[in-house]
């Protein structure tokens, strides 16, 4: 024989020895505990798989002058019966076994309606004030029509949630709802609905969620898809449907596809006259809701007219046209002017998005003749085909001499002059250095360096710059044999100048390792 709590998985065992008897006293069992027994058979051969689990029971007050431990007798008919035994006069079996708990649980309470349609009902309450010591098993759900007295189980199972749907009932009738609490001891007190339910549909007012970016104006190019789902709401199920600019929709030139919660305007390729206002209308019995969306497509706009070279003056001529009869749906954003001269007719851009039906195009060369040609442009982006001038533009020759001017050139010579002088070094050996100054002087001066007062000729060590009279001598990686003395020195034919420094390389310093003995620690 073996017991255990109930929810828990561990068995313990009753008897030691093989017990012979079909009837047993188990003992030690603490009162307000959930237990469960099983049995296994015993031959020469072994044990038998257990019997099934006796029903939770759970001991109550006092038996046999024991207090919180009482005697049962279990009574094993094999291979129907398991029977508990109080140690009193009255015999329970397992199928039936409650061993009178101290009282079923409070109805439940809160028990409200949450929603209702034409054939179901939402239910929601909280668990009872008081479930005791029996724990809390379950919900009973039932219900009535009113004026009947033969309540109906809605769930065939105990209900463990605080909420339950009731379904297949008839629609338009009143229906009263109440719940039972269910745990070891019993059914609780019910809780009731105050009124009875009539099982109809709650109307919900429609309502259009239109999308944000489709509250201003939907501007789509020609040729592209156009797919608008435009989701909405609303109890019975509302009927949708589309006008285009007052009108219902022409289906040979727009998919709709209606579902519960959303419609769909569907144009597999967008032509110009698919632009208009568009409204959807949400409809439930005398109740509608509207969305307007304003649906435009464009394409590219058609060129200018009258194109024409109004004034020519100078090297500039004056030109004005007027907007193009098609703008492409779309507002003309600007204009693209290109000029060509007509001896090679080659084509330049002079502007580009010029907002104003006019410009004057200048830089022209005179003795030559130019035609002009603009384009529009929109959002879509530059007409197809430019709008040629009407006429030309001719920039003649006046005839008359260009009158000079006489002054008298500056005298720009001079003699060389160091404006910045050499400063003295101090590098070290093997780092590559320079030293810099900076002269002046016309004509340009010859420049001559010199180290020790020998001048330095095609040595690679050395290089010399000359930037807009800044004068460098780079010396690569210098050595202590290149300390000394040096020398720039500028001369051309009103003069010479010159400068100097020192340059001292020391010689890299060097570390003396000292060898220690030390002590490793182990840590």
């Amino acid at each position: 024989m073996e017991r255990k709590k109930k929810g828990s998985s561990r068995w313990t065992k009753l008897n030691f020895d093989v017990y012979e008897p079909t009837t047993y006293e188990a003992k030690r069992m603490i009162e307000g505990i959930l237990y469960e027994m099983r049995v296994f058979a015993v031959n020469s051969i072994g044990l038998s798989q257990p019997s099934l689990n006796s029903k939770p029971f759970m001991p109550i007050g006092r038996f046999n002058n024991c207090l919180h431990f009482i005697f049962l007798s279990l009574h094993l008919s094999f291979p129907v019966g398991l029977t508990l035994l109080f140690a009193g006069p009255v015999t329970y079996s397992v199928e039936s076994l409650v061993l009178s708990p101290s009282a079923p649980t409070s109805e439940p309470t809160r028990l409200t309606v949450h929603d209702v349609t034409d054939s179901t009902c939402s239910l929601r309450w909280l668990a009872p004030e008081k479930i005791g010591a029996g724990g809390l098993d379950g919900y009973v759900i039932e219900y009535c029509k009113e004026g009947d007295t033969e309540w109906v189980a809605a769930n065939t199972d105990l209900w463990e949630k605080q909420g339950f749907v009731v379904r297949g009932l008839p629609v338009g009738e009143k229906i009263n709802f109440r719940v039972v609490a269910v745990n070891i001891a019993g059914r609780s007190p019910p809780a009731t609905l105050s009124q009875p339910v009539t099982i109809r549909e709650i109307v919900e007012h429609p309502k259009i969620r239109l999308p944000r970016e489709l509250r201003t104006k939907y501007i789509r190019k020609v040729g592209e898809k156009i797919n608008l789902t435009i989701p909405f709401q609303g109890k019975p199920h509302p009927v949708a449907t589309w006008l285009k600019d007052g009108q219902p929709v022409d289906p040979k030139m727009v998919n709709v596809r209606n579902t519960n919660v959303d419609s769909i305007l569907f144009i597999r390729s967008a032509e110009r006259e698919h632009s208009g206002t568009y409204e959807l209308v949400l409809k439930i019995e005398n109740m509608e809701d509207r969305a307007t969306i304003n649906i435009r497509i464009i394409e590219r706009p058609g060129p200018p007219v009258n194109v024409r070279v109004t004034d020519v003056w100078g090297f500039n001529a004056a030109l004005e046209w007027e907007p193009p009869k098609d703008d492409g749906n779309c507002e003309v954003t600007g204009y693209t002017i290109q000029k060509a001269d007509m001896k090679t007719k080659e084509w330049f851009t002079v502007y580009e998005h010029n907002r104003r039906t006019n410009c004057t195009v200048s830089d022209l060369i005179m003795g030559n003749e130019y035609m002009f040609r603009v384009y529009s442009e929109n959002l879509c982006g530059l007409s197809e085909e430019p709008r040629m001038s009407k006429n030309t533009a001719v920039v003649s020759k006046t005839g008359e001499a260009l009158k000079q001017v006489g002054f008298k050139e500056k005298d720009m010579a001079c003699a060389p002059k160091f404006t910045q002088p050499l400063v003295d070094r101090s590098v070290v050996a093997g780092y590559s250095t320079a030293i810099t100054c900076s002269v002046r002087g016309f004509p340009k001066p010859k420049i001559v360096w010199m180290k020790n007062r020998m001048i330095i000729g095609g040595d690679p060590k050395f290089l010399m710059q000359n930037n807009q009279g800044v004068l460098t001598l780079n010396i690569r990686k210098p050595s202590t044999f290149d300390a000394g003395k040096y020398c720039c020195m500028a001369v051309n034919d009103l003069g010479q100048d010159e400068v100097e420094c020192k340059l001292d390389v020391r010689a890299p310093a060097t570390h003396t390792h000292t060898h220690t003995h030390t002590h490793t620690h182990t840590h």
